[in-house]
């Protein structure tokens, strides 16, 4: 069983940092995971206000990363980092437990 945790990078904590002061919200990321894309479940990302009661949460550099018990279940051990390159800028979760993923690094399976 993955250990049920969730990490951020620094610098995806940065860009989040960034987001959030441009959208005069707190620095709170809210992952959590749906099902569609292309290979069945697909991440979601959003500023976030709070965290709710029962939600998992990391803190990297003063900025939380909150994740949903349900969805914690399917990222549990991950790490979301923050890449830019000559394609585009984009939060990547490093998903232990996908056993397949996307190009597009959005959808995943299990």
């Amino acid at each position: 069983m993955t250990e049920q945790s969730v990490t951020l990078s620094p610098s995806a904590a940065e860009r989040v940092a960034f987001i959030a002061g441009k959208q005069g919200k707190p620095a709170i990321l809210r992952l959590s995971v749906e099902g569609g894309g292309c290979s069945g479940f697909q991440y979601k990302f959003g500023l976030a206000d709070a965290p709710k009661g029962d939600d998992a949460v990391s803190e990297t550099a003063g900025v939380r990363l909150i994740v949903d018990p349900v969805s914690l279940d399917l990222v549990g051990g991950c790490t979301v980092d923050y890449v830019e390159s000559l394609g585009g800028a984009a939060f990547r979760v490093e998903n232990p437990n996908a056993t397949a993923g996307c190009g597009c690094g959005s959808s995943f399976a299990v």
